[in-house]
């Protein structure tokens, strides 16, 4: 990208569109959560233990009087652990996360982002998809009532969802499509749905393993129709200490990695909790219906490209 091309950018229909939709977006996300009674915390931008990820990133490394931190990649731990504080939270978390070029390809990454990233105490997964569905309902329909005449300007038909959406079971998804079921399925849908049932080695030590199933985590991923891909991640969550330590073994993680995190752990405990984090940016490409991630945002950072602003 030249610097010329930003000039052009910001004065572009799409962009002007897409961050009144970026604005109100997170003005309804916010309003429907405090209204269930969420509290919202600052984000952590820099910490000594961040979220591993189960795909590969570059570490994002800075130093800062002799210490060393990593730029956070989603709040996972900070999030359980406030939970000590209030049993509902949420944040708007800039998250950075390095990804490999041929991401690029997907049309849906970005190295810096921000994730609605919420955490409550004692839920099910059962008390998080209701809550998932709930607020994303709340968001289009206000979206549509407010924005409507910017999204015709688009020309973007945006259906509004009902409550439940479909839920497919990771093992159901996987044996009728194979590797790229994600992909397929959504562009094969109208409205958003839910992968459930996620196996182990898929997802990250911290979410909860079944203990009836073992294999098979208390997850779920939200995924928009229309081909454009995952909304949001999230699941029970791991937290007794001797099953977190075994998780992280077994993930052929090392302990010492994450050694702050599991002293506080030792020492203050972790209640049981469930959440999610959705995509800000994510989320604003469907609602306008958006070829790619990078033109909805005015200073996009896309793996594998340079950008001088």
């Amino acid at each position: 990208m030249e610097i010329k091309d930003y000039g052009e950018k910001l004065r572009s229909r799409e962009l002007k569109v897409a961050l009144k939709i970026h604005s109100d977006s997170r003005k309804f996300f916010s309003d429907f959560l405090r209204a269930k009674g969420f509290i919202e915390i600052p984000p952590v931008i820099i910490s000594s233990v961040t979220d591993p990820l189960n795909h590969p990133t570059e570490k994002a490394l800075i130093s800062a009087g002799g210490f060393s931190y990593e730029l956070t990649k989603s709040m996972i731990f900070h999030k359980q652990m406030v939970l000590n504080t209030y049993d509902k939270i949420f944040a708007f978390s800039p998250n950075i996360r390095l990804e490999e070029t041929q991401k690029k390809l997907t049309g849906r990454h970005l190295l810096e982002f921000t994730q609605i990233d919420l955490e409550v105490k004692n839920a099910t997964r059962e008390d998080i998809l209701r809550l998932g569905e709930e607020m994303f309902i709340y968001a289009v329909k206000n979206i549509k009532e407010v924005d409507g005449d910017l999204l015709d300007s688009v020309g973007r038909v945006l259906k509004e969802p009902q409550a439940p959406f479909e839920r497919i079971t990771y093992g159901e998804a996987y044996e009728k499509y194979g590797d790229e079921f994600e992909n397929k399925l959504s562009s094969e849908k109208s409205f958003p749905f839910w992968i459930i049932d996620i196996p182990v080695g898929q997802r990250e030590f911290y979410d909860r393993e079944d203990r009836d199933r073992p294999g098979i985590l208390v997850d779920y991923d939200l995924v928009y129709p229309e081909g454009f891909g995952e909304a949001l991640s999230g699941g029970e969550r791991e937290h007794e200490i001797e099953r977190i330590i075994e998780r992280i073994e077994r993930k052929g993680e090392k302990t010492e990695q994450f050694t702050y995190y599991i002293e506080f752990v030792r020492n203050f405990g972790l209640p049981p909790s469930a959440g999610f984090g959705i995509g800000i940016e994510r989320f604003v490409r469907f609602v306008i219906g958006a070829k790619r991630i990078e033109d909805i945002v005015p200073f996009p950072k896309a793996p594998g490209e340079f950008y001088p602003i």
